[in-house]
């Protein structure tokens, strides 16, 4: 069994796999900062001086050492831009490679 993990681990696939899932968490930060230090102040700037992180419904108050309970969409609102701009760029990797696929199989060959 223990060979046949070994032959499982050396395959192309599963090394590909684990090369994007470390690149896939680093473009994450990259995505994360780039959403929270420069898309969000600028649209907050233009929305009149909104904080997105600090948007919150607060269901309860704080009382003593008992935290709040909030609903905090603005996280939410965070997450979902990250996701939208991590899915389009995704989607333009994905058309791209599938162009230079097809343009690779569409050439002539020796």
């Amino acid at each position: 069994m223990l060979s046949e993990f070994r032959t499982f681990i050396a395959q192309g696939n599963v090394l590909d796999l684990a090369v994007g899932v470390i690149i896939g968490a680093a473009f994450g930060k990259i995505t994360t900062s780039l959403i929270e230090d420069i898309i969000n102040p600028i649209l907050g700037l233009v929305l009149g001086g909104v904080d997105f992180s600090q948007l919150k419904i607060v269901l309860k108050e704080a009382v003593g050492t008992t935290p709040e309970v909030a609903i905090r969409y603005g996280n939410f609102l965070n997450t979902l831009i990250q996701f939208l701009l991590i899915a389009w760029v995704i989607f333009l990797i994905v058309k791209a490679a599938n162009r230079a696929r097809l343009s690779n199989s569409m050439a002539p060959k020796e």
